[in-house]
């Protein structure tokens, strides 16, 4: 006799897993890198290691891992309000976390630059006040990657924290531990892993966003311009090469940072005893 399975269904939701695998994620993906064959290794090269283009890559992943380790820290203590206390507008606020989520990046964009162009209210205000521009610099694309990557970080840290056994935190009270302790041993390694898990979110976030940061950027090469918007140009000018190239090297270097996060990720899980 067979094994009847615990979950039924397994030939055909696998059947459909790796039909939505193929036609959304393989064959767009195989069509760029087919696509980047028509060149050769030189010019592949030439195109690469020129300074514009290493700049642009420089400044994307530079401000997506500044933004999201920021947003990590912040959507952290975010979500531990949310969970831990009750106030007033508690609802609004839970409402307002998931506002970046539906509202347009061009929206967001257009917004953020307003407010901190250096005639803006807060851009001015950060001029007058510390000589700090935000606008058409760096800054202003991690201020921009913080907006739209933090809720990725509360909505993956939240359920954790909602799932978290109180009865560990009492007993190691009860044993003498003062609350730093409880914190630094029982509660943030148990919360780590789903951090981490926060953490890539918002940095594959931040790595690929365009609406929202080419606004407040000012698209300046070799000081704020980004790989996206490299990557447009390059279309705009019909440099098909250039632009398949750009982003077949984009493409690859996301997915080892995110295969080395998600290794460290597993580590991490496996040392807290959640596998």
């Amino acid at each position: 006799m067979s094994k009847s399975s615990i979950m039924p269904g397994f030939r055909p939701t696998i059947g459909f897993t790796l039909i939505y695998l193929g036609l959304v994620v393989l064959i767009p993906l195989s069509t760029l890198v087919f696509k980047s064959f028509q060149l050769n290794w030189d010019d592949y090269v030439h195109i690469i290691t020129n300074k514009r283009v290493l700049s642009s890559f420089r400044v994307s992943f530079s401000t997506a891992l500044v933004a999201a380790m920021i947003a990590s820290f912040f959507g952290f203590i975010v979500a531990w309000v949310l969970v831990r206390y009750l106030f007033l507008g508690k609802r609004f606020f839970h409402a307002l976390i998931d506002l970046p989520f539906a509202l347009p990046t061009a929206v967001a964009g257009i917004v953020l630059a307003t407010i901190f162009q250096p005639s803006g209210f807060l851009g001015k205000l950060l001029i007058d006040s510390f000589g700090i521009q935000v606008a058409f610099k760096p800054l202003g694309i991690v201020m921009a990657l913080i907006f739209i990557s933090i809720p990725f970080v509360v909505r993956t840290v939240e359920p954790v924290l909602l799932e978290f056994e109180s009865a560990m935190e009492e007993a190691a009270s009860s044993l003498g531990a003062t609350r730093w302790q409880v914190f630094g041993k029982i509660i943030f390694p148990n919360v780590f892993p789903a951090l981490l898990t926060g953490f890539a979110l918002a940095f594959a976030r931040g790595v690929g966003e365009y609406g929202s940061v080419i606004f407040i950027a000012g698209n300046i090469p070799y000081i704020s311009e980004i790989v996206p918007l490299l990557i447009v140009t390059k279309l705009e000018q019909f440099d098909i090469e250039g632009a398949t190239a750009i982003a077949l090297t984009m493409l690859v270097i996301s997915f080892v940072l995110l295969l080395l996060i998600n290794l460290l990720q597993l580590w991490v899980r496996k040392r807290s005893g959640q596998l």
